[in-house]
This record gives C-alpha cells, sequence and structure tokens, in this order.
C-alpha cells in the first residue's frame, strides 16, 4: 500500500500514523527508542504491507501487467490504490476527505521530530505538492510512477505504465474494491 492508504488505516494517533509511513524509512533506524505509538505504526505498516502482498485480488491485479511490467506492478498498484480510495472514499468512511488530509499533513509537519532524514524530506515535499490530493486525478498517477521509473538505479520499462494502466482501470478498480474492504477488516484487528 502507499502513503494515503497507510495513514487512512493506521491506529488513530498523529504518532501512529507517522509510524505508518515511517514503515518505509526504517533503514538504520534504531526501533527500539522510538516511543511506543511510533512503533506500533511501524509494525501496523509492515502488518498491512505483508497482508497486500498476499491477498487474492492484489496477486490477480499483478498478473494483468505485462510480462515486461509486471516486476513494477506492485509499485504500481500501491499508488493506483491510493487514487481508488480517494474515489472511494465514501464507501469506506464518514471522515470527510478533505479534512483528513489536511489534517494529515499537519500531523506530519508537527511531528518530523519522530521522522529520519529521508522522510523528513519526502513528507515535505508530499505537502508542499499535495501528493494525495493530486492522486484524485489518474493523469497524475501517470506522472508519480514516471517520477518513481527515473529514480530506479537500473534499466527499466517501468516509465509509461500507465499506458498499461488505462485499459486495465476497470478491472484493476474491481479488484480493489473487492481487497479493500478485507485490508480494512485485518488493519482494525493488529495491536
Amino acid at each position: 500500500m502507499n502513503h494515503l492508504a497507510h495513514l487512512f488505516l493506521a491506529p488513530d494517533s498523529p504518532e501512529a500514523r507517522v509510524g505508518s509511513l515511517l514503515g518505509d524509512f526504517t533503514r538504520g533506524l534504531d526501533l527500539a527508542a522510538l516511543p511506543y505509538s511510533v512503533r506500533l505504526g511501524v509494525r501496523h505498516h509492515l502488518a498491512v504491507d505483508s497482508y497486500t502482498d498476499k491477498h487474492p485480488d492484489v496477486l490477480a491485479s499483478k498478473r494483468l501487467f505485462s510480462g515486461q511490467r509486471r516486476k513494477f506492478a506492485g509499485v504500481a498498484l500501491d499508488v493506483l490504490y491510493d487514487h481508488f480510495l480517494l474515489q472511494h472514499w465514501n464507501e469506506f468512511t464518514d471522515a470527510d476527505q478533505n479534512t483528513f488530509i489536511t489534517g494529515v499533513y499537519s500531523e506530519l509537519q508537527d511531528n518530523e521530530d519522530l521522522m529520519t532524514p529521508d522522510m523528513s524530506r519526502t513528507t515535505r515535499h508530499m505537502v508542499s505538492h499535495d501528493w494525495f490530493g493530486s492522486y484524485r486525478d489518474l493523469d497524475n498517477i501517470g506522472y508519480a510512477l514516471d517520477r518513481v521509473a527515473a529514480r530506479i538505479r537500473f534499466q527499466n520499462s517501468f516509465a509509461g505504465i500507465i499506458d498499461e494502466i488505462r485499459p486495465l482501470h476497470s478491472e484493476l478498480e474491481a479488484h480493489f474494491l473487492s481487497f479493500f474492504p478485507d485490508l480494512q477488516k485485518f488493519a482494525g484487528g493488529i495491536e
């Protein structure tokens, strides 16, 4: 899952939400030195990722991609799932989408002291460029995925993956809508 979904599913505290993103930035980090609620968020992140990677709808979605791009399907789905979450927000929560996003951005800014330098740089960029707001538009998903492709340090065919996503959009969305309620139930039971 990508950033928005992790924040959406995280235990309900600013520190746990920070931890839910910190799960992607743990290299060299002494987890034991973190406050309990941040560690809870990191554990939550790892459990959500593990569950997601094994879910039949996610596996079926990955198989839809060409052999040339299948290696990167998981990364593409992570970002695409944030798009689908935004598109179907009211099916999963009564919380106002804009209020949630604004609140999360504020929490991230207020809790930089809990972040690694890499995470702090990323979240500053996330907030200043309103990543989550931009994820409402499929064209911006393509742009975000191409930026990921540009950061890969080896020859790859990841760039332009949005061209494979477009004709698969309805099928990928159906898999997401089948998968996400399962994930939401699982995430709510993580302790």
